[in-house]
């Protein structure tokens, strides 16, 4: 499938430098619209960009690309913002599934990612233009690779097990890991070579910050965001996931 790569803005380092691997930057708007700040990483044929929203939701720039993250709260937290070429999805729950909201961020033309739960949901003109994976399958959008990988809980019931997708994303050589809701199950502690991680953390619907730490020593990613987070202590978790193993904590403004 292939999507068309947004315009509008352009981006530079703050000395006007080339990008280095990994970032800050400033955007300059073109339009009067479609601002998009963050986390930059260079790949192989372009610049990733990470602009934080709320909660678990957040938005990408895939060297070209616009993805949100499970969108919710209407079109207010995304105002001036490019418009999603892609939208994915990993449950149903409230705060990570809205349709109305995909509506009003979406490009007409917008593939949707989703799990078999939240396609089921969808209304008709969004389930026509909808990707649904079950855990362990795949697709390929452009030059991005989609791997849903599970997502459930081990001590709670609020997320089973077969239900829920994380998602990995491999573009122009870089992995992206995406939890949505999880424990410290065995099928992320086996992920390998993630450059960057977004893991969720609040008791009692993930994991604690203790347990998200010690996850994430585990898979060893090279930069990790504690996301999904509210009334944890992120910055006990970077101080837990420690400096030895050269793993990046990246404590960004959710809340």
């Amino acid at each position: 499938m292939v999507i068309a790569k947004s315009t509008g803005y352009i981006q530079y380092t703050d000395s006007g430098a080339p990008f280095p691997q990994t970032l800050f930057y400033r955007a300059v708007q073109l339009d009067g619209t479609n601002i998009l700040t963050g986390d930059c990483l260079g790949t192989t044929n372009g610049t990733i960009i990470f602009h934080p929203i709320n909660h678990a939701s957040f938005v990408m720039d895939l060297c070209g690309i616009i993805a949100y993250v499970d969108p919710v709260g209407g079109s207010s937290p995304y105002a001036g913002l490019p418009k999603a070429d892609i939208v994915f999805v990993t449950h149903e729950h409230s705060d990570h599934y809205d349709s109305a909201t995909i509506n009003a961020i979406a490009r007409s033309n917008a593939v949707i990612v989703v799990n078999k739960s939240v396609y089921s949901l969808l209304p008709s003109t969004l389930k026509a233009r909808a990707i649904s994976l079950t855990n362990n399958q795949s697709t390929f959008l452009n030059d991005m690779i989609v791997d849903a990988v599970p997502a459930y809980n081990l001590t709670q019931s609020y997320h089973p097990k077969g239900r829920d997708n994380g998602y990995v994303l491999t573009v122009y050589g870089k992995k992206i890991y995406i939890s949505g809701d999880t424990e410290d199950i065995p099928e992320i502690k086996s992920l390998t070579n993630i450059d960057v991680a977004f893991v969720c953390m609040n008791l009692p619907y993930t994991m604690s910050v203790s347990t998200a730490a010690n996850l994430v020593r585990q898979f060893k990613p090279k930069v990790v965001y504690p996301y999904h987070s509210r009334d944890s202590n992120v910055a006990q978790f970077k101080s837990l996931v420690g400096l030895d193993l050269g793993i990046e904590v990246r404590i960004r403004t959710w809340y």
